[in-house]
């Protein structure tokens, strides 16, 4: 008999709170058999939306009631400290208790960063941990890591962060050996300041893929698996891409719109639109994971619809299945003391 898991939603976080949490949850049991879900909330709001649905899965899906919210514009300290019955807080807890496999929250990114470090811990020999997604490539997907969860990192935090992002994928993924690049401003060897050129010997040293250095333009051209920087250039550069994805959408629809020529060009082109459209489309990419804590925290982007946060909740259910907090204890625990013995050396 296959083992039941259960997953923990934040349903007062993000933008829309309740009104896309519960049709996600609903959307994503219909999809899944092995998972229960607990909706973390104030039972007052959440109730109504579930007697809508005519009590489906009801034997899967319970109200685990929160009376605060965390607004997504709070300071992560006062969340922490004031806000301890909030669902945020309380779906955290569930986990730590061991009630809940995984959690996933739209909310306040500071706040959820904040709180789950404080209340589940990093792993053994992890300093910090980092928020790691996926992003279109080329070739598919590439990962991506940290991406803002900390400002600044040293080579010791770029080469743990290697070394988490090389094992989700390999969990996840079922990439036998991920490779390994280093965000740089060139691929020359005396390229960037002294912490990416020590990470670099760091990461180069120990028996990940590394492929050395990467460009902003090589992360979308799927020529490694995953992507390690510090997360003020990499959130810089997510956002800077989704600003670039908008100026293209924009640009297009104004071009098509122009003239009656244009508009029925359009109209030719709407299936290879559609297909691009749902290739790059950001909710098949929504749910960035807080690796190095121990617990699985997902991060949903906190304007998500329906469909986005239901991805994001996937992504919580494959890193159950595939253990990662376990292999990401080990395999952090095994690279850090080879590289300790090299030095002893």
């Amino acid at each position: 008999m296959k083992p039941r898991f259960t997953i923990a939603l934040d349903a007062m976080g993000g933008d829309h709170g309740p009104q896309v949490v519960v049709p996600a949850a609903l959307q994503y049991l219909d999809h899944s058999s092995d998972t229960d879900l607990v909706l973390v909330g104030q039972e007052e709001v959440i109730a109504p939306l579930l007697r809508k649905a005519k009590n489906r899965h009801r034997d899967r899906l319970r109200i685990h009631h929160a009376s605060q919210t965390v607004a997504m514009d709070e300071l992560p300290s006062k969340a922490l400290r004031n806000k301890k019955d909030s669902s945020m807080r309380i779906a955290i807890d569930l986990v730590k208790h061991g009630e809940a496999h995984a959690v996933v929250s739209a909310g306040n990114t500071g706040a959820l960063m904040a709180t789950a470090r404080f209340v589940l811990k990093t792993l053994p020999q992890v300093d910090r941990p980092a928020i790691i997604t996926a992003i279109p490539s080329v070739k598919g997907r590439t990962h991506m890591l940290d991406l803002g969860a900390n400002v600044d990192c040293t080579a010791e935090h770029l080469f743990q962060f290697a070394v988490m992002g090389s094992e989700l994928v390999r969990a996840v993924e079922g990439v036998e050996r991920p490779t390994v690049g280093l965000l740089n401003i060139g691929a020359e060897e005396i390229k960037g300041n002294d912490q990416v050129r020590q990470a670099h010997e760091l990461i180069g040293a120990s028996s990940l893929n590394y492929a050395g250095y990467v460009e902003g333009d090589d992360v979308y051209m799927g020529g490694v698996d995953v992507v390690v920087t510090d997360g003020f250039v990499g959130n810089v550069a997510l956002k800077t891409s989704e600003g670039v994805a908008k100026l293209l959408a924009h640009f297009l629809g104004q071009h098509f719109r122009k003239n009656l020529f244009s508009r029925a060009a359009a109209l030719v082109a709407m299936p290879v639109l559609k297909a691009f459209k749902r290739q790059v489309d950001p909710r098949r990419y929504n749910g960035a994971s807080l690796v190095g804590l121990r617990g699985i925290v997902i991060k949903s982007h906190g304007g998500a619809d329906v469909v986005a946060f239901e991805n994001a909740i996937h992504i919580a259910e494959k890193e159950i299945h595939a253990n990662v907090i376990e292999r990401i204890e080990h395999e952090v625990s095994a690279h850090l003391d080879n590289v300790h013995e090299r030095a002893m050396a």
